[in-house]
């Protein structure tokens, strides 16, 4: 038992019970993941949620989001409107409910929607929590009322401000300065996720305009086609060549649910199954991906030997049958049960059969129906199954050839004497001598160094087995010690941070690019999980006499020259680094590895699909969609070595 300070008391006092929505604001993370990026477009989805759950309802067709200056947001639909009459509970009008209390909406059991993906009721409330101020206006058919409200709290009355015959609700927003760390908002962010809404419910039309400058971006979605035409925009932006033309469209009905899935195969041996549930994007999917993977290797095995494509005692795995599968799961459901308020995961048991019964029924037929389509599947599937042996052998062939040196551990590799991964790290390097910079300059208590030499695999374009055996990614796999693929074990991971050092120029961002494919491709818990960072080395460094300054770019240079030239306009020599070899080990550690002076960019995985869709198309085979993306973001490189 721990001797409590005699000046800390702990009583009913120290109890703290948070009224209305001041919960939120205490504990924002609780209610929308973080008070990051993520958590500030979170609002948008939240209010664009509630329109959306009025297009399942059947009221509405029409969606306008607008980014204004200042990065206010305004959400408009056409829908029925929030309900303006008092609620028999609170005394208050309703759409004052909906704003200002938590778990309240029509969403519990009530008639007003069958199927939602606010499921918890706390959205509006929580956006209006979370809100410098909020302004909602609702055409009920017959007048325009309006309230307004400040960090949560209702500044006047609802009032009639209007007459109109038109009826729906705009919702007017500035988050909070107090709360995020970020208020600027990212207009691809919000059109990849209204797309995924324009998609997953055909028909609607979602307008999203950035009015913060004039002529600012506009886009229009509307996809009559649903998620089959999903599938075929991964594939168009991907420059993907697909298997067989037509995309693979199955739906079932059982009572108020609903399961559709749109699937298409393609040349590559990278997996995309993006699921949804009430239109929400399950990003660690959940009981519907479940029944779709099952159900999707059990035909395919079923059709296999009843086709005799596949030989007696041949077996595909799930992994076998998702090499270059893109498909989208989308169900609809009644009481739908997530994990979190950020619905990553879908619970309902009961969804697990409804898709395991589509795939097994609808997608049989189909195949049965269309042999040309199920065997150039099948030819897939088969060679993804001899290549994954092919893996297996050459995995346990390196495994002997370890056992059997004297060494597991890489030779190139400089080891640090601490065994805690809580406070080790290890720095990925670029070229011997800079290794050798690096190595001399370390903290060896803490700080391993493992140089890379020559040019590396580009994974994005081989399989598994290619990477075994390799002897430049072979090393970096050893000294980390999880393993890769179906084998990768995050818990074996012997250095807590994962630095990639590498030049500030453009080959140099090369070997970032591909070191970061293949940890996404074959390793991806060390990015998801956070263990992954980008090393910044300095660009410059300027001098003048014994003062010395190190700049990161070319805005900081400027800066300490006019520092250090003084009013007298001194000359300052600057030294501009074109790698990390031209710094001895003292300059190397005080710029680049010290933890106190150091500055690095720590890899996150927002969005998963954005990310995969990225590295396919800078380190794909197909050259028109990396020009496109190199034209289209150009602008924005800085410190570029021609």
């Amino acid at each position: 038992m721990q001797n409590t300070p005699q000046n800390q008391t702990y009583d009913e006092n120290q109890i703290q019970v948070l009224e209305g929505l001041e919960a939120v604001r205490k504990r924002p993370g609780m209610y929308i993941g973080s008070t990051g990026t993520r958590g500030l477009h979170h609002l948008v989805y939240e209010i664009v949620d509630n329109s959306i759950d009025e297009a399942l309802a059947g009221y509405c067709s029409e969606i306008t989001v607008d980014i204004l200056p200042g990065d206010v947001i305004r959400v408009q639909d056409n829908g029925r409107g929030i309900p303006v009459g008092i609620q028999s509970q609170t005394g208050l009008p309703a759409v004052t409910v909906v704003f200002t209390v938590l778990h309240a909406g029509g969403k519990f059991g009530g008639s007003g929607y069958k199927v939602s993906g606010g499921l918890h009721g706390v959205g509006a409330s929580v956006v209006n929590a979370l809100s410098e101020w909020l302004e909602v206006q609702v055409c009920d058919g017959r007048h325009i009322y309006s309230q307004s409200f400040k960090r949560g709290d209702a500044t006047g009355d609802l009032e009639i401000v209007g007459d109109t015959d038109k009826t729906g609700t705009c919702v007017t927003f500035k988050p909070d300065g107090e709360i995020f760390e970020d208020l600027i908002y990212d207009y691809d962010t919000l059109l990849t996720r209204l797309r995924e809404q324009a998609f997953l419910n055909a028909g609607v039309n979602i307008l999203l305009t950035d009015k913060r400058e004039e002529n600012g971006r506009s886009d229009r979605l509307c996809y009559e086609g649903g998620i089959k035409s999903f599938v075929e925009h991964i594939h168009k932006k991907r420059a993907y060549e697909v298997l067989h033309d037509e995309v693979i469209h199955l739906t079932a009905v059982s009572g108020d649910s609903t399961a559709e899935v749109a699937l298409q195969y393609n040349d590559s041996y990278n997996k995309i199954v993006l699921s949804f549930a009430n239109n929400i994007h399950t990003v660690d999917g959940g009981t519907h991906e479940s029944g779709f993977q099952r159900g999707l290797t059990k035909v395919l095995n079923d059709y296999g030997k009843r086709a005799n494509i596949l030989k007696e005692g041949d077996k595909l795995s799930s992994e076998d049958v998702c090499e270059g599968l893109t498909a989208i799961i989308s169900v609809k459901i009644t009481n739908a049960q997530f994990e979190g308020q950020t619905k990553a995961k879908l619970g309902n048991t009961e969804v697990t059969p409804l898709v395991y019964g589509l795939m097994t029924d609808k997608l049989m037929t189909y195949f049965e129906e269309n042999p040309a389509v199920a065997r150039a599947i099948l030819d897939k599937a088969t060679t993804a199954a001899k290549a994954r042996e092919a893996a297996k052998r050459a995995r346990d062939l390196t495994r002997r050839k370890s056992a059997l040196e004297t060494a597991s551990l890489p030779g190139k590799l400089a080891d640090c004497s601490d065994r805690d991964m809580q406070n080790t790290e290890i720095y990925i390097v670029e070229g011997d001598s800079a290794g050798g910079s690096a190595k001399s300059g370390r903290d060896r208590r803490f700080q391993a160094i493992l140089p890379l030499w020559g040019k590396m695999l580009n994974v994005e374009k081989a399989r598994l087995e290619k990477v075994y055996g390799n002897e430049k990614l072979m090393p970096v796999v050893t000294a980390l010690g999880t393993g890769i693929g179906e084998d990768f074990d995050l818990s074996k991971l012997r250095y807590g941070k994962v630095i990639i050092m590498a030049d500030a120029d453009v080959d140099g961002s090369h070997i970032r690019t591909l070191l970061l494919t293949f940890f996404f491709r074959f390793m991806r818990p060390l990015i998801s999980e956070g263990h992954v960072y980008l090393a910044q080395p300095p660009l410059f460094k300027l001098s003048r006499g014994k003062q010395v300054r190190y700049a990161y770019s070319d805005a900081q240079r400027d800066m300490y020259s006019k520092e250090l030239s003084g009013e007298s306009g001194a000359k300052v020599d600057i030294q501009r680094y074109k790698g990390l070899g031209e710094m001895d080990p003292e300059q190397l550690w005080e710029t680049t590895m010290n933890p106190e002076n150091r500055t690095m960019i720590k890899v996150e995985m927002e969005d998963a699909a954005a990310a995969d869709e990225i590295f396919t198309i800078l380190m794909g085979d197909k050259v028109a969609p990396r020009r496109e993306f190199i034209e289209q973001n150009a602008k924005y490189v800085e410190n570029l070595d021609i």
